[in-house]
C-alpha cells in the first residue's frame, strides 16, 4: 500500500509537518518525504489494518492521521486535526498459489472447492434493508441498520449468529473507551437503554444472515465524530437448537423482558443475571488475538463444528446536534429579511393600485365634460 500525501494538506498553502502524519491504528510513520509530499508504504495489513471480506471484493482498511503540534514550545496550534479513512479493494474471486501445480495433485480448483474457507462481513443497510447503504455519515437520531452475512458456499448448512460487538474510537476494540452494543453471546444491550430502540430484525430473512439496528450515538465527553464497530461472528450447524449460548435476543422495554428471535424465551434469561454458557473449549471469545477457527469438515460428521471470525464496521461519522444548531440560527437570521421583501412587495403593489385608480378616474371623467360642452 502506498499512501501519498500532499504537504499542502488543507490546501491553503500552510505545510503540514510531516511528523504529525501517521497511518493506521499503530501510527505508522512516513517511510519517505520530499518538499511537497509525504509517503507511506507498508504492508496491506502492517499498522494493524483489518481487513474485510464481501461478496465479491477483499477489502483492507486503513486511516491516515494529522494530529498537529506545537512549534517551539508555543502551546498553540492553528489548524485542526483530521482523520481521512482508505481502503483497497481486491477482486476476491480468481485462483493463485504461491508453488507450482505439480502433475500428481487434484486439479487446483478441486482444492480451492474442498478447503475454501468462509467469509463473513458486516454492511450497513438501507432504511428499508433493501439494498447497502452508501453512506458512512449518521445524525444523533438516525438509526444504524446492520447486517452480518456469511458465505457458507460448499459447507453444510449453517446458521449464522452475533457473539458480541463493541464500540471504539479506533480500530482496535480493546482500547478505551469502548460500549458493549451485543454481549453474552447475542444479548443485544444496547436495547435496555431508556433512549435507544434497538433489536434484532424479525424473522431472520435466511439462516447465514442477521440484521439488528442501533440507535446512533457519540462517546461522551469526546469530539472525535467516527466510531468503529467490531463484531464477534459464528455459525453453527442450522440443525442445533437455539441455546443460551446460540442465541439473538432483544430486549422489550414494554414487557421488561427479553425476546429472542428464534428458541423459547428461557434462552434469554440470561442477558439480565449474566450467566451465559461460556464458550465450549478451543474457542476463545476475548478481544485479545484472533478467535481459533473450528475445523472444517463438509462430511456428514461434522454437525457439532462452529466457526468464528472477528469483523469490524467503520469508520462511522456520526454528527452531534450542533449542524441542527446552526440551521436552526441561519433560519432565524433569514427571517427578518424575507418580511422586509414581503413589506416592500405588498407596499409597491398598493402604490400600483392607486396609480391605476387615478388614471381610469380621469379618464372617466373627460368623456362627460366633452358631452356637457356639446349640450
Amino acid at each position: 500500500m502506498v499512501v501519498s500525501v500532499s504537504r499542502n494538506f488543507y490546501g491553503n498553502g500552510k505545510l503540514v509537518k510531516p511528523s504529525d502524519l501517521t497511518l493506521g491504528p499503530q501510527s505508522c510513520q512516513p517511510t519517505s518525504q520530499t518538499a511537497d509530499t509525504v509517503v507511506f508504504q507498508n504492508a496491506l495489513q502492517a499498522c494493524s489494518n483489518p481487513v474485510q471480506m464481501s461478496q465479491d471484493w477483499v477489502i483492507y482498511s486503513t486511516s491516515l492521521s494529522y494530529n498537529p503540534t506545537a512549534s517551539r514550545d508555543v502551546p498553540i496550534i492553528r489548524t485542526n486535526s483530521a482523520v481521512v479513512p482508505i481502503q483497497c479493494f481486491y477482486h476476491r474471486h480468481g485462483n493463485v498459489s504461491s508453488d507450482d501445480i505439480k502433475p500428481t495433485w487434484s486439479p487446483f480448483s478441486t482444492t480451492v472447492s474442498s478447503e475454501e474457507r468462509m467469509s463473513f462481513s458486516l454492511n450497513l443497510m438501507s432504511d428499508d434493508w433493501n439494498s447497502q447503504r452508501n453512506s458512512i455519515t449518521f445524525q444523533l437520531g438516525d438509526v444504524i441498520n446492520i447486517e452480518a452475512s456469511v458465505e457458507t458456499q460448499n459447507h453444510i448448512d449453517l446458521i449464522l449468529y452475533v457473539d458480541s460487538c463493541v464500540a471504539t474510537l479506533s480500530q482496535d476494540p480493546t482500547s478505551s473507551p469502548n460500549y458493549n452494543i451485543i454481549a453474552a453471546n447475542g444479548c443485544l444491550m444496547d436495547g435496555m437503554q431508556d433512549d435507544a430502540s434497538s433489536a434484532f430484525r424479525y424473522p431472520r430473512i435466511t439462516p447465514d444472515k442477521l440484521q439488528f439496528s442501533v440507535d446512533a450515538f457519540r462517546f461522551l465527553n469526546v469530539d472525535q465524530s467516527m466510531i468503529f464497530i467490531t463484531c464477534y461472528l459464528r455459525v453453527v450447524p442450522i440443525d442445533e437448537v437455539p441455546d443460551s449460548m446460540n442465541k439473538a435476543c432483544s430486549y422489550s422495554k414494554s414487557t421488561s423482558s427479553w425476546t429472542p428471535l428464534e428458541g423459547s424465551n428461557a434462552i434469554c434469561q440470561c442477558c439480565s443475571t449474566g450467566t451465559c454458557s461460556s464458550p465450549p473449549p478451543g474457542q476463545s471469545r476475548g478481544w485479545g488475538g484472533r478467535p481459533r477457527q473450528g475445523k472444517r469438515d463438509l462430511s456428514a460428521g461434522a454437525q457439532k463444528e462452529s466457526e468464528q471470525m472477528v469483523t469490524t464496521l467503520g469508520p462511522l461519522l456520526i454528527i452531534g446536534p450542533e449542524a441542527s444548531r446552526t440551521f436552526v440560527v441561519t433560519e432565524e437570521e433569514s427571517t427578518p429579511v424575507e418580511l422586509w421583501v414581503l413589506v416592500a412587495i405588498g407596499g409597491f403593489s398598493l402604490l400600483v393600485v392607486l396609480v391605476c385608480a387615478v388614471v381610469i378616474g380621469k379618464s372617466m371623467r373627460r368623456p362627460q365634460y366633452a358631452v356637457s360642452m356639446e349640450k
